[in-house]
């Protein structure tokens, strides 16, 4: 059974363009049915039926989360089982056509509705501390103000700010090429803040970083390597502490203020869609949720028929 999964994994990687993240949590997920199934008896896919399905999403609901006291009450949230049932489905459509199954069992699986949760953003303010200007010396400080800039001014996921190369740069022209999910490119304009930030990083910074063996991408470590996710997030957070904000800042909030900012604004929801690289239009309406949250809120606080 290890190796019908590992099959399916490489296609997604392959063949789906599916990102790293995706195929590692379908791997966690697959094998905490796998583990299930082990424990059921059952020693190859085709003993699996619809039954077994449904009776291993009845034992995940009634599962706690990992880490929480036994004497808990709280059960996997919609969004795990949401997960679980995806990644099921994903799995018996690819073994079906493969005929590692006779059936796609998984078919009509129902997914529970998810929890549409507001992305978080940062306040005017707080992107104004975090981006105020800095008394830097070092190639990694010009490095950490470069990265900044243009998440903000572009709002490039993390995994495309580490993985973005010079030829992808056009900054004479204010814009970079952006190689995102599923190995889909777009053109994505940037302001001249950032342009200035990233010109003197490459003039200034990036030189004293560069070894003979590094590669082409635009940010480079102290050690002239690509950056790892955790090292390039744990830049953003010290800078974060340094700049005064007490809140806790995720890595996907500066891209949500980039967008939350621009609907704000009034950019229309398409344009903003195409920014981010959203293949649906659906995932980028949440924002006009947040920004009519923000409307009501200064509605509430300053007109004066409460």
């Amino acid at each position: 059974m290890n190796a019908a999964v590992e099959d399916f994994l490489q296609h997604i990687r392959h063949e789906k363009g599916q990102s790293a993240q995706t195929q590692k949590t379908y791997a966690a997920l697959l094998g905490r049915f796998l583990k299930w199934a082990e424990g059921c008896g059952l020693q190859d896919w085709v003993s699996v039926t619809r039954k077994h399905l449904t009776k291993f999403l009845r034992h995940e609901r009634n599962r706690k989360p990992e880490g929480q006291a036994k004497d808990k009450g709280d059960q996997l949230s919609p969004e795990s089982i949401y997960l679980q049932i995806a990644a099921l489905r994903a799995f018996f459509k690819f073994a079906a056509e493969e005929q590692i199954v006779p059936d796609n069992i998984a078919e009509n699986l129902s997914l529970p509705k998810r929890w549409k949760r507001l992305p978080k953003s940062l306040s005017d303010l707080e992107i104004e501390k975090l981006l105020a200007p800095q008394v830097e010396s070092t190639a990694k400080d010009l490095c950490t103000t470069a990265i900044l800039e243009l998440a903000y001014a572009s709002g490039l996921r993390l995994a495309e700010l580490r993985n973005l190369r010079l030829e992808q740069l056009h900054l004479e022209d204010g814009f970079v090429i952006v190689i995102g999910k599923g190995n889909k490119e777009r053109v994505v304009p940037v302001g001249k803040k950032a342009v200035e930030a990233l010109e003197h990083y490459l003039h200034v910074g990036r030189p004293a970083l560069v070894t003979p063996r590094s590669p082409a991408n635009v940010f480079l470590t102290q050690r002239g390597t690509p950056f790892a996710q955790s090292t390039i997030w744990g830049r953003i957070k010290a800078r974060v502490a340094r700049a005064g904000i007490e809140r806790n800042v995720t890595p996907h909030m500066l891209r949500h203020s980039f967008a939350t900012h621009l609907m704000e604004n009034g950019a229309d929801l398409r344009v903003i869609q195409e920014l981010l690289g959203h293949a649906s239009i659906s995932t980028t309406e949440v924002y006009t949720h947040v920004a009519g949250r923000r409307l009501r809120e200064v509605h509430d606080r300053f007109h004066p028929r409460k």
